[in-house]
């Protein structure tokens, strides 16, 4: 969500440089501006949510749906009306294709058909077994059960009520919204057209090249579970920044050392503890002070070793 803050930034400022010029392109952005605050809200609060119970109300349920209704609103706007008018802007064209890109990412984060983690929506079909009925296979194979030649209860070879059809459940339950595919190829592709459009028309300390970045990392670790090359794309992209000549003011200097900070999370994600730290004492010992021994103390004239206060003890004066 560090990207965020940057994005709307461009955004309220490009909607209203283009006021003037083009009122359609400036309304259009004022909207898409609004839906990301909303969405921002949102995606806060749901990944805040570390596992979705499916058995309480379905408020939270509703949050996902919301999600994934904003996103493809907003998709919409960008797609068919903002994309189509940004090509004689450079760093509103990046910023229309990494919108692109992080919309489909929501996509793939909460709707993706095979989900690619728990914070998607479940389906219908993915609950428990605690609390239903016995399956239909063993009530047909239960010895009591027979087809009415020697008495008992009858079996109904359908094993439905009669004028009861089976009735197919969409799955996962969003699906009213939003076709349930898997996503990831497009959004891989959309991240790879907005990162190719970056290094193309901005430098490599741009705010909005570095935003487009990080989020490219974010969805090769979460997403792809690609950590070696998240931690790369992060790497070049700090590298790009130091090696970077063109000059910016304090505002987009202060944007790019805040995400630049972001980055340099990226690059230790998913390391472990051994591979990012120092040395450390071998065979899991832990360091501690070695007692001096009798020699090495200071002795005074009569043989006796001076009083010496605990270094441990603190003067409470």
């Amino acid at each position: 969500m560090a990207t965020v803050d940057v994005d709307q930034k461009f955004l309220g400022q490009y909607a209203k440089r283009t006021g003037s010029d083009n009122p359609f392109l400036s309304s259009m952005l004022y909207k898409v501006l609004g839906l990301s605050v909303l969405l921002t809200k949102k995606l806060v609060r749901a990944r805040k949510l570390r596992r979705l119970d499916t058995t309480r109300d379905t408020k939270s349920l509703q949050l996902y749906h919301h999600i994934i209704w904003l996103s493809r609103e907003c998709l919409v706007l960008v797609e068919q009306y903002i994309l189509p008018m940004v090509a004689s802007h450079e760093e509103l064209k990046v910023l229309a294709y990494k919108l692109r890109a992080s919309l489909y990412h929501n996509y793939v984060l909460y709707h993706n058909q095979p989900s690619i983690n728990r914070t998607a929506i479940p389906s219908y079909t993915a609950t428990s077994n605690k609390g239903k009925d016995p399956e239909r296979s063993s009530l047909r194979s239960s010895p009591m059960l027979n087809d009415g030649m020697e008495g008992g209860p009858v079996r109904r070879p359908s094993g439905l009520p009669p004028g009861l059809t089976p009735i197919s459940i969409p799955k996962p339950s969003a699906s009213f919204l939003l076709p349930a595919t898997d996503y990831i190829p497009t959004a891989s592709s959309c991240f790879t057209m907005a990162a190719a459009l970056a290094d193309q028309l901005l430098p490599g300390s741009h705010p909005l090249r570095l935003s487009v970045k990080l989020e490219y990392a974010a969805f090769l670790y979460d997403c792809l579970h690609d950590g070696e090359a998240s931690r790369s794309l992060a790497r070049q992209s700090i590298r790009d920044v130091y090696e970077a000549q063109e000059g910016m003011d304090d505002d987009m200097f202060d944007d790019a050392a805040f995400l630049v900070g972001y980055l340099g999370k990226m690059m230790k994600r998913g390391l472990s503890a051994s591979g990012t730290s120092g040395s450390t004492p071998r065979n899991g010992s832990v360091a501690t002070p070695s007692t001096p021994r009798a020699r090495d103390m200071p002795h005074s004239d009569n043989g006796i070793p001076p009083a010496i206060p605990n270094s441990g003890i603190q003067n409470p004066i």
